[in-house]
């Protein structure tokens, strides 16, 4: 007798793909968060610090900050109050336009980046060391494609390759 097939346990391939991603993330990002958590900093934190380094020695609006960060900020505001009271940022008024806030990495902020530099680089090698250089670049391409009708059309990451 014949057993009847297996149903499967996803609604679509469209479901798979999507939760294969978000099961994909959480392994990776618990490694990542393992390794902030060594220096009391979360990935935004380090986006955020990464994202001022590459300005300095000038500033930002918050706003432009929030706006170029990896993921969302819900609260920008904490997020920079964090890093300001370790003395990793600074921010502060420009007196034509008291309504925007510019932020900047202090020495202390760029010293914790280099500090980063070995243990963000083995993290990722944990992550993803074990895929071949043309695999990396496959799945760099895949998920350009997955993202790319969903990026704001002036976003870095919409015209990244």
């Amino acid at each position: 007798m014949k057993t009847a097939a297996r149903k499967s346990r996803f609604d679509s391939l469209q479901q798979e793909a999507y939760l294969s991603l978000w099961r994909t993330y959480d392994r990776l990002k618990s490694l990542e968060d393992e390794m902030f958590a060594q220096f009391d900093l979360s990935a935004q934190q380090y986006n955020s610090l990464r994202l001022l380094e590459a300005v300095h020695p000038t500033t930002m609006p918050t706003s432009a900050l929030g706006n170029k960060l990896i993921s969302r900020a819900p609260d920008m505001t904490r997020l920079l109050d964090r890093l300001e009271e370790r003395g990793l940022v600074h921010r502060e008024r420009r007196s034509e336009n008291r309504r925007v806030v510019e932020v900047g990495i202090t020495a202390e902020g760029l010293r914790l980046l280099k500090q980063l530099e070995v243990a963000v680089r083995d993290c990722h090698n944990r992550q993803l060391g074990h895929l071949s250089e043309k695999d990396l670049k496959q799945l760099v391409e895949l998920l350009h494609a997955v993202r790319h009708p969903h990026e704001d059309d002036d976003s870095v990451w919409r015209h990244e390759k």
